[in-house]
This record gives structure tokens, sequence and C-alpha cells, in this order.
């Protein structure tokens, strides 16, 4: 474990080589699970602002789900997290050649919003916790991610800098570059 400016980072982050392999996976960490992804207040509000511009990319089954429950709810410990199809899928998945994709980036892809996605999302296979008054930074392994495991090490990736861009995203780029010249120390 190192820290970064309070921030507490697990050495996984380099010790894990990763890059998805979504052809290898088909997106089934926004399909399997026992809960939709982790959502912060203020990415609720971000969302519900958007909603006009990402229901198109959704399927029926999800837009069903958003006219019913909203972009939110709680999961079991009472964290918001978006909402599920049939206690499945994430409410915002849609299909393309039996990959399930993001329609909230698919928006933003498309131009139409400037949000990307729940930063949950896009720090994956990395979860965010509280510790006291900091963050922990913590890779979560899951059976589903092992091709990103095998291509990863294909690659040469170690999964910080994989996740350039999600930690620049949520830590700022001075954080980022702070990590980088901690994890590259010599023990």
């Amino acid at each position: 474990m190192i820290i970064v400016d309070d921030i507490l980072v697990s050495d996984e982050l380099k010790e894990i080589y990763f890059a998805c392999n979504l052809s290898a996976c088909k997106g089934e960490c926004c399909v399997a699970g026992d809960a939709g992804a982790p959502l912060d207040e203020e990415e609720i509000s971000i969302i519900e602002d958007d909603i006009d511009e990402i229901i198109p990319y959704m399927t029926e089954e999800g837009k069903e789900v958003i006219d019913s429950v909203g972009v939110f709810e709680y999961d079991e410990d009472g964290s918001y997290v978006t909402p599920l199809v049939n206690e499945e899928e994430c409410a915002f998945v849609y299909w393309k050649d039996g990959i399930s994709l993001c329609a909230i980036e698919k928006a933003y892809l498309e131009k139409k919003i400037n949000f990307q996605k729940p930063i949950s999302c896009h720090l994956y296979p990395v979860r965010l916790s509280k510790v006291g008054n900091s963050i922990a930074v913590n890779y979560h392994k899951w059976d589903v991610c092992a091709p990103a495991l095998i291509m990863g090490k294909q690659s040469g990736d170690p999964l910080y800098s994989y996740l350039k861009q999600p930690l620049t995203r949520r830590f700022g780029k001075e954080w980022y570059e702070k990590l980088v010249l901690r994890l590259k120390e010599p023990k």
C-alpha cells in the first residue's frame, strides 16, 4: 500500500497487468453482479439532466426501469447505484454484436452530453472506498475479467497505466503523476 496525497493505493495497481478484452468478456461487468454500478450523488444530478439525450441509446427494458424507478437505486448498504433490469444488467446497457455497452458513454461519444459515464464504471476493475477520512483505491478481482489479465500481460500494461485516464479524471493530473513516480520507486 502506498499513500499519495492522503489517497491509499493498493500495490496491486502496479503488480496486476490489465487491458479490457471486450470481445472475450462481452462486457459482463455491466451485466453480472449483485447491484448496479456505484454512483456519486453529483453523478445522479448529471444523469438526470442528461437523460433525454441518453434514452435513445437504451434498450426498451432499460427505459422502462428508468421510467419506473429513476436513474438510481440504493444497494443493500444504502449507497447509490445504477438501477438494474430484472436484477441483472445495468439499465443503461445496450447491446451491439453480443457485447454490452454503456448508453451514457454512447451519448458522450456522439457528443450529445459532456459526462462520459459514472467514475466507478470508468475506473473498473478498481473500486474506491472510504477508510476513515481517506479514499482507498483497490483492485477488485472478478473472474469475468480473466481475459483482461491475459491481454494485460501480453501488452505489458500495469493496471495504473491502463487506468491513466479515469484515475486522472477522478484525482487530477498532478496526483496521477505523483502516483506514477511513487510506483516506480524501488522498494
